[in-house]
């Protein structure tokens, strides 16, 4: 990991969870663990620090020992609000982003991210079918982008990856890898392996 002396790995906990009917979806058990407590154990091992953002239930995450950061604007305006509101309130230079709804990233992510990342400020994962840009590594250069971008009232993460010269990394040989959680039915159809 030559090319990033340091990343902090952030388990985005932060959203409605509409589809989940409001539950809090980081804290639905999938095999006797809560959803963001398997990306926190996969990343654990990837990372040099690791922290949560979430915007209910904040002192259950702070049980785990891992600093836990709130939105800074209201209204749960997205991942990218999440994003941002941790670089703001964490130092580190690198970040990788992993929404707590994909319990079986691989033990690979972070290297291949930083391998195939060239000179990009962000790059996100792929599966070969579809873009996966909440799975990010982002460097903290791209905070007042961000800000002027959610500033503008925009949203779309994907479009806003783009604009910041990033590029998707290819997973395609572990699709199964980036599953997720929307559902409480598809959690309990969910494969029973990890």
């Amino acid at each position: 990991m030559s090319q990033i002396s340091s990343i902090t790995g952030v388990v985005l906990a932060g959203g409605k969870a509409s589809r989940m009917g409001g539950k809090d979806k980081g804290l639905q058990e999938l095999d006797g663990l809560p959803l963001w407590q398997h990306v926190a154990r996969t990343l654990h091992k990837q990372v040099d620090t690791l922290a949560v953002s979430a915007n209910r239930h904040i002192a259950t995450y702070q049980e785990s020992g891992y600093p836990v950061y709130a939105d800074l604007l209201t209204g749960y305006p997205g991942p990218l609000a999440g994003m941002l509101s941790v670089m703001q309130q964490c130092d580190a230079e690198w970040f990788l982003f992993c929404p707590c709804d994909t319990p079986f990233i691989p033990n690979c992510l972070v290297e291949r991210l930083v391998k195939n990342r060239g000179m990009a400020p962000v790059v996100w994962a792929h599966d070969g079918d579809r873009d996966h840009p909440t799975i990010a590594l982002m460097h903290r250069q791209l905070m007042p982008k961000l800000q002027d971008y959610l500033a503008a009232g925009e949203r779309r993460v994907m479009v806003f990856m783009r604009q910041a010269s990033g590029h998707h990394v290819d997973f395609s040989d572990m699709k199964q890898a980036f599953i997720n959680m929307n559902t409480l039915e598809e959690m309990q159809t969910a494969p029973r392996h990890k």
